[in-house]
């Protein structure tokens, strides 16, 4: 079973999904896909850390999330897990975004069929697995139109993310101001 977290900035998704997470188990498996490139994000790093219980494992993962779930699905070592969740898939498609990022259409172009491939790998990884994976995203696309071709491609590639998450999930959330709502 997938369920997908989704909502703003500060809207009170990871909160969310780690209770929903503790409520399956015991033993997690949190994939983090974040990286502490300055020492703001750092410190975001540390205090979802430190909300996390010390049994949980936590795998950080940038940029190959299928290779994760493959490994999980195969590895005597992770298959007492009682659930998995990944935050967040927002900084995946940044890392995907800001790894190889040029204005030229054409390596936008390859950039998303690379992303895409990588991700659809990944949903079709989690679904081999027998325990609920839950996913969280931010959702942009509520917003102005960026004025930046950065922006509006990485605003374009998560909506399209989100879009694919949410169809191959049995559950979705939408979250407001720490209220979930549940909308699949």
């Amino acid at each position: 079973m997938m369920v997908f977290i989704t909502g703003g900035a500060r809207s009170g998704k990871s909160t969310f999904a780690e209770k929903m997470a503790k409520n399956l188990g015991e033993k997690i498996i949190y994939i983090a896909t974040a990286e502490a490139k300055d020492a703001e994000m750092k410190k975001r790093i540390e205090i979802h850390k430190k909300r996390r219980p010390e049994n949980w494992l936590t795998i950080e993962e940038p940029l190959y999330l299928s290779k994760v779930f493959k490994k999980i699905s195969r590895e005597v070592l992770y298959k007492e897990h009682d659930g998995v969740l990944v935050d967040c898939i927002a900084f995946y498609t940044s890392n995907w975004v800001l790894k190889d990022f040029s204005e030229e259409i054409d390596i936008q172009s390859k950039i998303r069929e690379n992303f895409l491939r990588e991700l659809d790998e990944m949903l079709k990884s989690a679904k081999f697995l027998n325990s609920k994976v839950i996913i969280v995203s931010n959702e942009v696309g509520l917003g102005i139109v960026p004025e930046y071709p950065l922006a509006r491609f990485y605003r374009d590639l998560l909506g399209e993310a989100n879009q694919r998450i949410a169809e191959a999930s049995d559950e979705v959330y939408f979250m407001v101001s720490g209220i979930p709502i549940k909308i699949k």
